[in-house]
């Protein structure tokens, strides 16, 4: 590695940073459980959809402590919309781990804020960093298009090999006497400058040092190996309503949405009918101690997971009178709100 380009590069970024940097309030703070707060939102979230959730958030609980202690279902509602629900849970979880282990102190050494439930080497590198200012490389999608664009890196990101190359060069380029200025500099330049589609090289101040941008191969960086597949998967709710009563029950462990309520849920391996899915052994049981039970078709709804794809019909039913197994709550229909839900029930609930 050319030590005269590291120095420029890391000249080049942070001027750019101080010019053109967005005022975001985590920004305006070296609190450690702030800026953890935002990185943990900001994990698959655009910042202009977590910006009012980080609010919403420190707020509520401008403490660890008052996170470690709120009740898990009203985590999970204010974190309503985010998606990727285990990041609340997690979070939650590593604050109850603070408060147990810390005295409520968060953690100053990047070996014990890596124990924390939930937090990988990026979180860990980017909280120590920009709290303490400790030497440590953040590598985020940002960092590999910036680093594979400037350097021309052929390894897939999505590779081990790739990884461990992108991790040693990133802590090789860290200017250490500025870590956490130019760790948000890098990050905010990918952000802003470097961006996936067809980024203003013609007016970007890495240019001149930019491999990928000197060979007009800018668009093949980063490289990939290749996707993970993806599981289509047909969820059919039924929204029963017995007068002025409806149903839910709670998700459990180890499949999306953990702990979070939805509504009555038949899953079938393809996309039925209604005619159809009467006759499926999984629908008898919720039906089999109703009377006058009237089935309305609501509305498809496909919904898009990282590596899931929910294809999701909605039906309304009225019944006279219904007895359901114990795992489902009866709950009045104007109390639904109380209680958290995935993004694709909301969206149903919305339309109601």
């Amino acid at each position: 590695m050319n030590m005269e380009k590291d120095l420029r590069l890391s000249s080049i970024l942070i001027r750019w940073y101080e010019a053109n940097k967005r005022d975001l309030p985590w920004r305006n703070t070296s609190d450690p459980y702030a800026i953890w707060l935002s990185e943990v939102i900001l994990q698959q979230t655009r910042v202009d959809q977590g910006y009012s959730y980080y609010n919403k958030f420190i707020q509520k609980y401008p403490k660890v402590d008052m996170l470690a202690m709120a009740d898990e279902d009203e985590v999970l509602k204010l974190w309503q919309g985010l998606g990727y629900y285990s990041r609340a849970r997690n979070l939650q979880a590593a604050a109850r781990l603070i408060v147990k282990d810390y005295n409520g102190v968060f953690p100053r050494q990047h070996k014990d804020v890596l124990k924390l439930k939930g937090v990988g080497d990026y979180t860990a590198a980017a909280i120590v960093s920009i709290s303490y200012n400790e030497p440590y490389a953040v590598v985020d999608g940002n960092v590999y298009r910036v680093l594979s664009r400037i350097f021309a890196i052929n390894e897939p990101i999505d590779s081990g090999k790739g990884k461990k190359v992108f991790a040693e060069l990133a802590q090789e380029l860290l200017d250490d006497a500025n870590a956490g200025l130019y760790n948000q500099a890098i990050m905010e330049f990918g952000a802003l400058q470097c961006v996936p589609v067809s980024p203003r090289c013609d007016i970007c101040p890495a240019s001149s040092i930019c491999l990928a941008y000197a060979q007009n191969k800018v668009a093949q960086y980063p490289k990939k190996a290749g996707k993970q597949k993806v599981r289509n998967r047909y969820f059919n709710y039924f929204d029963i309503r017995h007068g002025e009563s409806m149903y839910l029950r709670k998700r459990g462990d180890k499949d999306i949405w953990q702990n979070l309520y939805e509504l009555p849920l038949v899953e079938t391996e393809k996309e039925l009918t209604i005619e159809e899915l009467q006759k499926d052994e999984k629908f008898k049981p919720l039906f089999e101690a109703a009377s006058d039970v009237k089935i309305q078709y609501i509305r498809q709804i496909k919904h898009v997971l990282s590596h899931q794809i929910i294809y999701a019909i909605f039906y309304k039913v009225e019944v006279s009178e219904i007895r359901l197994e114990k795992e489902y709550l009866k709950i009045g229909v104007g109390d639904v709100d109380d209680y958290p839900v995935s993004r694709l029930v909301h969206k149903y609930l919305e339309q109601l």
